[in-house]
């Protein structure tokens, strides 16, 4: 697992690649999310396009990103870019209710700069269920 975090015009872009499974990555990924949280984003963006899929190891990565994201008001957090079996664990565990979720970077950045937080782009599941 890689995880990159590159700051631009207030956002906190982190990109990930590979597989977030149990493993020897946990003391990478520990210090990753440390790294994020002593950075203070307001505003951060998930790029999850370069990860086929996730186990526990995601799961944690991906609340504990989010948690310490929005305790802080404003608070932002968008993932984007996700493989179905990625998709499929959030939508296992309910969290694609929860965390706003986008296609691609670009409607991912506009959900992080809309000034009305309700108007994030549903989790596809939503879409479909509300049709």
């Amino acid at each position: 697992m890689i995880i990159d975090i590159e700051q631009q015009n207030g956002v906190c872009l982190l990109r990930c690649k590979g597989r977030f499974i149990v493993g020897p990555d946990l003391e990478y990924m520990q210090s990753k999310m440390d790294e994020i949280k002593r950075i203070h984003c307001g505003r951060v963006l998930v790029d999850f396009s370069e990860v086929p899929a996730i186990g526990s190891m995601g799961v944690t990565f991906i609340v504990g990103i989010y948690t310490s994201v929005v305790r802080q008001a404003p608070g932002r957090f968008v993932l984007v870019g996700l493989a179905p079996l990625v998709r499929q664990v959030l939508d296992l565990t309910r969290l694609s209710t929860i965390i706003p979720i986008a296609s691609d970077l670009t409607s991912g950045l506009a959900a992080l700069h809309d000034p009305n937080p309700q108007h994030v782009q549903l989790p596809a599941a939503e879409l479909h269920r509300s049709c």
